[in-house]
């Protein structure tokens, strides 16, 4: 396989089709990891039912739904198990498509209705606050302002950036190129304060010593591709700087960027485009095209794009 090795003690059945998710469409380590979890999960429940993954055509909708009502028993956070049924539902999907088995198990099998949850987020005087308060010139700090600029300042998720490579910004034009869920690529508009501080960053970045193949835009103290946890406790950190509480964290700095574009006039579709949203459902939980437009909506809307009047800074909590 091309990133993950298929787990060698799940069925034959389930090899295969871990082989076509990394392989052919390609997906993501974290998205790999959870088919796995919930495969296995599923398949130690069958076993206890003296049933296999390894005959998916014995398999019908009822042994699913007494795994579901198990899993329900312990008492799962609904997009849990929505996440468990549609790992089941992709998996017998794909059993089907290629005439493993003749019936889908999971047809009728709907999932559990979501409790509505909108995303937690900071308002412009503490995400601002956050990014002012950052206090140091060392290699480290320099590096932290820059990654704390672009989750705010352009929206991205942290595994988006952390992916980041060298040459995927690019301050002298003020966009980046962001590979997305799905592998899919698309451009985001850096504010002027993301450009200084990243190339204030670039400018100290080999005394982090990376390896000379190594091409990742951030880095950790060891010189290589930094990684979530360690971007968690930096904004953790500079929340608390800015005596910022109650568990700040890379989303909600993404969550705060979309609130407070939609706030400043941005109209959803363009905020659709800048999250990267396949859909555009998921943009409208912050509410209780072409490149050109989706930048001007930016350069407009967005409190760190320098055009933005000073009283954004100063004055309102919203």
């Amino acid at each position: 396989m091309s990133s993950t090795a298929a787990p060698t003690d799940l069925p034959e059945s389930v090899q295969i089709f871990m082989t076509y998710m990394d392989v052919e469409k390609r997906s993501s380590k974290a998205t790999l990891r959870s088919y796995e979890k919930d495969l296995t999960q599923f398949e130690e429940f069958l076993k206890t039912r003296r049933k296999s993954l390894a005959l998916p055509e014995q398999i019908k909708p009822d042994q699913v739904r007494e795994f579901l009502a198990k899993l329900h028993a312990k008492r799962l956070a609904k997009s849990t198990l929505s996440r468990k049924l549609s790992s089941l539902r992709s998996f017998f999907k794909y059993m089907t498509r290629h005439r493993f088995i003749a019936n889908d198990p999971m047809v009728g099998i709907r999932n559990p209705k979501q409790e509505i949850r909108h995303p937690r987020s900071l308002n412009v005087d503490q995400a601002v606050g956050i990014l002012d308060a950052h206090i140091g010139d060392e290699p480290a700090d320099r590096r932290d302002l820059a990654i704390a600029e672009i989750l705010y300042g352009s929206g991205l998720r942290v595994s988006e950036a952390i992916s980041l490579d060298i040459y995927d910004a690019d301050t002298s034009s003020g966009i980046v190129r962001v590979s997305g869920k799905g592998n899919k690529e698309r451009i985001s508009p850096l504010s002027d304060t993301a450009c200084k501080a990243i190339d204030a960053y670039l400018a100290v970045r080999e005394d982090f010593r990376p390896a000379l193949e190594e091409q990742a835009l951030f880095v950790g103290n060891r010189g290589a591709r930094i990684n979530r946890r360690q971007v968690n406790r930096i904004l953790a950190r500079m929340a608390e700087n800015a005596g910022v509480y109650g568990g700040v964290h890379p989303h909600m700095l993404r969550h705060s960027f979309a609130s407070h574009m939609l706030q400043s006039g941005a109209d959803m579709r363009s905020v659709q485009e800048l999250l990267g949203h396949e859909h555009l459902s998921t943009t409208q939980r912050y509410t209780h095209l072409n490149l050109q437009h989706i930048m001007n909506v930016y350069d407009k809307a967005h409190p760190l794009a320098g055009n933005q009047a000073p009283p954004f800074r100063d004055g309102d909590d919203e």
